[in-house]
């Protein structure tokens, strides 16, 4: 791994470290955003400590017990044949995406939907979950997605996909709008097979207007890019898959994928 790597991580949790922290609660009361508009972008390490550097005074970094960086786990679900990978990759208007999320080490969990509104906003709902539940879907999950997705199989569904990663939350008070960015993303099939991402997810989360940190990526031609952990995740593990809506992004980011030993992720 490049030598600089650590230094680069270190200078951006100083960057954090330097800006006002906002609770949990306050995060949701002020910038929630469940429906929303989403752009990403990937970016390497220097860049995000730079705009760490840039970002102005009314930015706020979401601080739970102490940690200004979480560990997010993630299971994704989909059949057999992958009915929902192929809705996405072909755009298809009746989609979503089906996840257990724990939240920190010891955080909370939640089974979480993410549908397409009017205009093409993101809807996510979720349902408090057990952690031990994570990998299967409960009956009160059945009976939650069915009512958000009728048109879906659940019984259908089962784990596709498992992502790990590390991720920053900062909120912008004057637009209500958050930014997150994720470190260290690695990707795994149920089979084993996994690859890891060497470089930062960037994701703007607003209700219509570009965020400065939008403004900011743009002034230094920092364009918006496809990119889900699920698609592009499974898309990089078996290429055998139609995956056209994120090859510029695999070919341009993405290390090889390489089989590894069954754990827990």
């Amino acid at each position: 791994a490049d030598g600089g790597a650590p230094m680069i991580d270190a200078a951006i949790d100083r960057g954090l470290d330097r800006l006002t922290p906002i609770s949990l609660d306050e995060t949701n009361d002020l910038a929630a955003l469940q429906t929303r508009v989403d752009r990403k972008y990937i970016v390497a390490a220097e860049t995000l400590a730079d705009l760490l550097d840039v970002l102005s005074a009314e930015i706020r970094v979401l601080d739970v017990g102490g940690e200004r960086t979480c560990a997010y786990r993630s299971v994704y679900f989909d059949s057999a044949d992958l009915v929902l990978y192929r809705a996405a990759v072909q755009g298809r208007r009746q989609r979503c995406k089906v996840r257990s999320r724990q939240y920190g080490e010891a955080g909370p969990c939640f089974l979480e939907i993410k549908t397409r509104g009017r205009r093409g906003r993101s809807v996510k709902e979720r349902l408090a979950y057990d952690p031990a539940d994570r990998h299967v879907l409960t009956p009160e999950a059945h009976r939650f997605i069915e009512d958000r997705a009728p048109w879906l199989d659940t019984d259908a569904l089962r784990p596709a996909l498992i992502s790990a990663y590390r991720r920053s939350t900062l909120v912008v008070p004057s637009d209500r709008s958050r930014v997150t960015f994720d470190r260290g993303l690695r990707c795994r099939t149920v089979e084993g097979d996994s690859a890891t991402l060497d470089a930062v997810i960037v994701e703007t989360k607003t209700s219509d207007v570009p965020s400065s940190a939008d403004r900011w990526l743009w002034d230094h031609h920092i364009r918006p890019v496809k990119i889900s952990k699920f698609g592009t995740g499974l898309a990089v593990l078996r290429p055998e898959l139609p995956g056209n809506k994120w090859h510029r992004t695999i070919r341009r980011h993405w290390t090889e994928p390489s089989i590894v030993h069954r754990t827990s992720c």
